[in-house]
């Protein structure tokens, strides 16, 4: 991978080439858009990377490589950049599959005039997500100058940085869970030996018990002893094993006591684990959305109408944009915010099914949108959060 640090520095008088040394210059030239091989070799990795997927990039490199298919990603990535520097036959046909992928964004952007109207619409992009295909068409649109390469450079560059962030945290936040299950599990399955050992002891010690008054009895009524000393053995061993029985009962309550705590335990397992995969599938779909224009392989949305109860506003514009560019449409309600709920039944109508966060609706709405719903015979989706990747988990394919 190129030096990050010396693409971000630009600086031509260090002998490095500018992002805008490679473009062409002339005027004529300028009015068309930039090839891949006019960029600056610096963003090359980042375009590779941000606007084609792996899959794409394998079926291009298949045509160039003899050994592509031995490649693991990385190696393919690199050598995929490594091509990108002259107009070769290989370059060409990267630039065929990026003008191919990002056709829609190429469109839109080529609509606009002006480093300015193309940076307001780049952050527009960026805000809702739709990173890899306005990436493209920003770097090789003729209008924009070196800060504005600059910086939508820079905007992607960063962005990775975020999304690896938020990674690490996830991970390290689900090592923690499995290690607390793990003391949990091993300090129950302790306590349940040691209790069972000590019901099994006290077991065998009321069957002494009781054996020692059947023949210690008869001995001392043998021997000519009075019926007050026969009482007084009879009392001892009564106590004793009163006493044992006491104890019997108390390490029982333990016992019951432990195999809850082992139940609740398991029972947390069972719900970290589901929270620890659901997790890591919303991690990798946006790992995927982050590199792609449009529906990742393995998380393609359907083209349907759905209705998006409570959440917050920059997640459902995301959602909206996400549903759209699959041709589906999203309707919303705020939950009760500032939408009557009499709305509702009229929104649960239109839309194919339901969705709503269960850590940002109220109440009185999931009672009622899941009421509706089964009158109207419309299935319904309870997301375990509000943001964008849960969504996007709950409704791909």
């Amino acid at each position: 991978m190129n030096d990050l640090s010396a693409a971000l520095a630009f600086a031509p008088a260090s002998g490095r080439a500018s992002l805008l040394d490679l473009r062409p210059s002339e005027p004529e030239l300028r009015r068309r858009r930039a090839r891949l091989w006019e960029l600056n070799a610096a963003v090359h990795c980042s375009v590779v990377g941000t606007c084609l997927t792996t899959a794409e990039l394998r079926r291009v490199m298949t045509k160039v490589l003899p050994n592509a298919a031995a490649l693991g990603d990385h190696d393919l990535h690199s050598a995929a950049v490594g091509l990108c520097h002259e107009a070769s036959t290989s370059a060409k046909l990267l630039q065929k599959a990026l003008d191919q992928r990002h056709e829609t964004a190429i469109k839109r952007f080529a609509r606009l005039q002006g480093e300015a109207a193309v940076l307001e619409t780049w952050a527009e992009a960026r805000r809702s997500g739709d990173i890899p295909g306005a990436y493209w068409a920003v770097l090789t649109h003729p209008d924009l100058e070196l800060e504005g390469m600059r910086k939508a450079f820079g905007d992607v560059h960063m962005l990775s940085h975020l999304v690896g962030a938020a990674n690490r945290a996830d991970i390290r936040r689900l090592t923690a869970l499995e290690e607390e299950n793990q003391l949990l599990r091993a300090k129950v399955e302790r306590q349940q030996l040691r209790l069972h050992d000590e019901i099994t002891s006290r077991d065998a010690r009321i069957q002494r018990l009781e054996s020692l008054a059947a023949g210690r009895a008869p001995a001392v009524a043998s021997d000519g002893g009075d019926a007050a000393a026969l009482r007084e053995l009879a009392a001892g061993l009564q106590a004793r094993l009163e006493a044992e029985r006491a104890r019997s009962e108390r390490l029982e309550r333990r016992l019951a006591q432990a195999t809850d705590a082992r139940i609740r335990a398991e029972q947390r397992a069972d719900r970290e684990a589901a929270l620890r995969e659901a997790l890591l599938r919303e991690t990798e779909l946006l790992e995927r959305r982050s590199g792609e224009d449009g529906e990742p392989a393995g998380c393609a949305l359907a083209a349907e109408r759905i209705l998006y109860v409570g959440g917050r506003p920059s997640a459902v514009a995301q959602m909206r944009a996400a549903l759209e560019a699959a041709g589906g449409a999203l309707l919303h309600h705020d939950g009760g915010r500032d939408d009557h709920q009499s709305l509702l039944p009229g929104l649960i109508g239109q839309a194919d099914r339901v969705a709503f966060p269960v850590d940002c609706v109220s109440h009185d709405a999931a009672l009622t949108v899941k009421r509706i719903c089964r009158r109207l015979g419309k299935p319904w989706l309870p997301l375990r959060s509000s943001g964008f990747a849960s969504f996007l988990a709950a409704v791909s394919g």
